[in-house]
Order: structure tokens, then C-alpha cells, then sequence
């Protein structure tokens, strides 16, 4: 693993929040310990005879420690905000050796451009952050209903709708920054297949880039009312060798909700980027 740069700090500069809403409400429809507290141990909610996604998560978070193993002792002093994004963000290789990562020369020239051209992570110019970070940064609530579930990012980025209806991946989708998904159900695992990327957008901090031919795939358990697993897997074939991906837990925030996040509202930074 490299050195920071200035790439990493202001990716984490830029997405910097506030978790908390409505700190007087409880949800309706969680089950509570004799204290009152959410009992986020209870059995997973179902609708329809599925698992209820429903909710407002957040993705484990790294900690400060492994940071400062990877990135320099440093960090901590001139970013103070490490509890709002995780090491995936930074670089999506994160968990793979330097010597066994899949980037082919095509991509690693792309990247290194980038760290050499003095341009960030594009959620530092107000635009969307884009698969994966809108799963990984501050959080994000998911609503699901008959036919779709609606991803709502908590870091401003637009919202994904993912239809469950039994439709496939259209075969000439509209490149777009968020992709178009799809949903299907194994057991109790909801398999998402999201394609139909721009190339504008980095996969992380380090200007890992992704092509039109990119395809994602998440897979989503959730494993009691307070815990579900997420598995993201990265399959492109013009910029990496082979498929990789992480695997993180997502934690749920009762009681509260997401907030409206306008990058341009009171945004100082973009006039002094070369």
C-alpha cells in the first residue's frame, strides 16, 4: 500500500456528515428490549416471504489504526473524519497484495495519470461519488417494496432504483452514473447486477478506473433486525484481469433517518482546484 495522497484525504474531506434525525422518534415497527432499547438481535423482518431490507445502514467502519498502518501516522491529524468512510473507499484493492492485484497495464496507467494530474475523487467537484462508495460512506436506507427496492445514499449521490420484478439488465442501457440494477432473490439473499456505467466516475481515492463494460454485483443478507452482510464483486474485463471485490457488514441505525445532503449548498472548494 502507498503512501497517503491528496487524493485519499480530500475524497474523505469531501463526504464528511452528520448521522443523526428525529432523535425523539421510534420506529413503529421495531422490537425492543424491556429498556426500550432496539432489540437489533430479534429475527430479520420478512415481506412477501422475503427478508425486509428496509432501513437505514451503515457499512462497518476501519479503523483508525489500520489507516495509520497503511497511510502514515499522519492522518489522523489532518483528517479528522475517518468514522465516516471505510478503507474500501480509499482503494477498492485495499485486502490485495500490491504484487497479486488484477489491474492491467491499461488501467494502472489511467490511475497513475490521475494521481499525477492534481484532479480528486469526483464527489469533490459536487458530482456523484458512484458505485461503490455511496454503500460505504456515512450510510444510505434502503425501502423496499413489491416489484423494487429504492436505494436513498446518505452522501448525496442520487437515489438507485434496483426492480425485483423479474426484468432483466437491459442489453443498451443509457450510460449513466449510478448504472441500472436488477434483483433477484436466492434463498434469502438478494443478488443485485448493476451495468450501464459512465467511464467519468473512479472506483476510489486512488483514480481506480472502471470502463462501459464494468459490471457489479452485490449480495445483501441480512442476518437479524441489526446486522446484514454485503459482498460487492467487480467484473471488468478491459481495465482488470479478473474479478475481485470485498465483503463488509452493514449495521443498522434505528430510530433515525438520512439526511439531505446538497454538495453545492455553502461548497467553497471547487475555485480553488486547479
Amino acid at each position: 500500500m502507498r503512501t497517503l495522497s491528496i487524493v485519499a484525504v480530500l475524497i474523505v474531506a469531501a463526504l464528511g456528515g452528520a448521522d443523526a434525525q428525529w432523535l425523539n422518534h421510534r420506529d413503529p415497527g421495531m422490537p425492543r428490549l424491556p429498556d426500550g432499547r432496539p432489540n437489533l438481535s430479534a429475527p430479520a423482518p420478512r415481506l412477501n416471504g422475503k427478508p425486509n431490507l428496509s432501513g437505514l445502514w451503515q457499512a462497518e467502519r476501519t479503523p483508525v489504526d489500520e489507516f495509520v498502518r497503511a497511510l502514515g501516522p499522519g492522518l489522523p491529524a489532518i483528517q479528522p473524519d475517518l468514522n465516516d468512510v471505510t478503507k474500501h473507499v480509499i482503494n477498492v484493492l485495499w485486502d490485495i497484495k500490491p504484487g497479486e492485484q488484477p489491474i492491467r497495464p491499461e488501467g494502472a496507467a489511467i490511475m497513475q495519470q490521475r494521481q499525477r494530474s492534481g484532479r480528486d475523487f469526483q464527489s469533490a467537484y459536487c458530482l456523484p461519488s458512484s458505485l461503490p462508495a455511496p454503500m460505504l460512506v456515512l450510510n444510505f436506507k434502503m425501502i423496499q417494496a413489491s416489484g423494487e427496492i429504492v436505494v436513498i445514499p446518505g452522501n448525496g449521490d442520487p437515489p438507485r432504483q434496483i426492480y425485483t420484478d423479474g426484468r432483466s439488465l437491459p442489453k443498451d442501457p443509457e450510460p449513466s452514473w449510478m448504472g441500472t440494477s436488477v434483483g433477484r432473490w436466492q434463498g434469502d439473499t438478494l443478488v443485485v447486477d448493476t451495468t450501464g456505467f459512465n467511464e467519468r466516475a473512479w472506483l476510489d481515492g486512488f483514480g481506480h478506473p472502471r470502463s462501459a463494460s464494468m459490471h457489479i454485483t452485490e449480495q445483501y443478507r441480512r442476518r437479524d433486525v441489526g446486522h446484514m452482510d454485503l459482498e460487492m464483486t467487480f467484473d471488468d474485463p478491459t481495465y482488470y484481469s479478473r474479478p475481485f471485490g470485498f465483503k463488509t457488514t452493514l449495521a443498522l441505525i434505528p430510530d433515525s433517518d438520512v439526511l439531505e445532503y446538497v454538495c453545492t449548498e455553502n461548497e467553497k472548494d471547487n475555485a480553488r482546484f486547479r
